[in-house]
């Protein structure tokens, strides 16, 4: 006995003409502000000849890194413009930075939520599991279709898929703060806020900066797969590699993408040691 198709597909059309219809201001909206941040954050990114921003970061690397790392960074940025790969490179790194800064932003007040609320955490538990498993191309469909063609759905698509281990580690970090710690400040009239902001986070920053590094990494990941909706940057280079079986120019873009992902890894999982040295 054959069963009727469960219209499924159906139904998420109709939802997204309904959004469409009620909310394509919110969208445009959306789409003016993430490709104002694009914009600027690129225009910072190009603002300086690139030997100079290579000095200043392999200074930075040495200062929260070390000198061996300092080295690398030099090297892979020296490398990644000799190849001619620095423009591109920039509007990739533009387009990641966006996608995490938002995805930060809006990642830990979830998390927040979650460790403080056991009925919204089991609200978002399988609205994260989907998130996480639901293939990464799969998002660049309602976001062309809500934002068109270019960068702005790439960020919306990146964001989709990078947002999960920030709400996850921060809702991991503050969960795992010691009880009797709790209860202390209760015990002095702390209010919710000043146990937020003086012990909890505090506290849950090393679990919470994992997640960041998580959401970026995820972001970079998505590079290759924005360029496919119109996104400009490096990931076109693999793109067309890919599709043209051009191997060479695909293996020299790979390289910038991996020493950009390597630069970002580090840096990140360095700034809250950097922090605690200076405290």
């Amino acid at each position: 006995m054959d069963f009727p198709k469960i219209p499924i597909g159906e139904g998420v059309e109709q939802l997204e003409r309904w959004m469409k219809t009620y909310f394509g201001g919110l969208f445009d909206l959306i789409r003016t502000v993430i490709g104002w941040m694009v914009a600027n954050i690129e225009y910072v990114l190009t603002l300086l000849p690139p030997i100079i921003l290579i000095v200043l970061l392999a200074l930075l690397s040495w200062r929260m890194v070390g000198w061996k790392f300092s080295i690398f960074t030099l090297i892979g940025l020296l490398l990644i413009d000799n190849l001619g790969f620095w423009e591109l490179s920039m509007q990739s790194l533009s387009l990641v930075l966006t996608a995490s800064i938002l995805s930060i932003v809006i990642g830990i007040p979830i998390g927040i939520g979650c460790a403080k609320s056991s009925m919204f955490r089991s609200i978002m538990t399988p609205v994260l599991d989907f998130m996480q498993t639901m293939p990464a191309f799969v998002y660049l469909l309602p976001a062309v279709s809500f934002f068109s063609l270019g960068v702005v759905p790439g960020v919306i698509a990146s964001i989709i898929f990078a947002i999960p281990p920030t709400i996850r580690l921060t809702t991991l970090g503050i969960r795992q703060v010691p009880a009797e710690l709790v209860e202390a400040a209760d015990a002095f009239g702390s209010t919710p806020a000043q146990k937020l902001f003086k012990l909890q986070l505090p506290m849950a920053m090393p679990t919470i900066m994992a997640g960041i590094n998580q959401t970026i990494m995820l972001s970079l990941s998505m590079v290759v797969i924005a360029s496919m909706i119109g996104a400009q940057g490096i990931g076109s280079y693999v793109y067309r590699a890919v599709t043209q079986a051009n191997t060479g120019i695909g293996f020299e873009a790979g390289i910038a993408i991996v020493i950009m992902a390597i630069l970002l890894d580090r840096l990140t999982q360095h700034v809250f040691k950097t922090k605690n040295k200076a405290n």
